[in-house]
């Protein structure tokens, strides 16, 4: 059996599940989460704990097992505490700023590049040349970090700076 998928995921005070066929609803504190979940994987709440089963032991019911409770486990965790990523940039003169909500980049091109954030999500810039990227959708949080790494990857040498500026020199033989 899933070493993960048998674990019972405990419930804090102030989270309330609501749980449908095919569709789990978790609500904290910090928001509101729904989640579409295979119908054959059973999820049981009783008193503070939400037990998740699967119906035989085929291997795509034992993956779905695992998924599900991990599923539903980072959404009573966001409900409560949130999540966040931090990002660091590295290159000089590049920096990062914010421009109301929204996020504005200056990584070496002639323009700034503005990121709007989506729906449950919120740009902190301590410093500026760090990045804390929030909220309650651990999904959201990472696909919005991935996607601000995504303007200026990283170099793949020493993983900063302009990956186009490395020049190899060949020798002729």
């Amino acid at each position: 059996m899933s070493r993960i998928g048998k674990k019972p995921i405990e419930v804090p005070a102030g989270v309330l599940v609501a749980i449908d066929p095919g569709r789990v609803t978790v609500s904290g504190p910090k928001g509101e989460l729904r989640q579409v979940v295979p119908q054959r994987i059973t999820i049981d709440h009783s008193g503070d704990e939400i037990v998740v089963t699967r119906p035989t032991e085929r291997g795509e019911d034992r993956a779905l097992h695992g998924l599900t409770r991990t599923l539903v486990a980072n959404m009573v965790e966001g409900v409560t505490k949130g999540f966040e990523k931090r990002l660091e940039i590295q290159g000089v003169g590049y920096r990062a700023a914010l421009a109301g909500s929204n996020l504005e980049l200056q990584v070496g091109f002639s323009h700034s590049v503005r990121i709007v954030p989506r729906q449950g999500i919120e740009f902190e810039v301590p410093v500026p040349t760090q990045i804390v990227v929030r909220g309650i959708d651990k999904q959201l949080v990472g696909q919005t970090a991935a996607e601000i790494r995504r303007v200026r990857p990283p170099e793949p040498y020493k993983g900063k700076g302009n990956p186009l500026r490395r020049r190899v020199r060949q020798e002729k033989r």
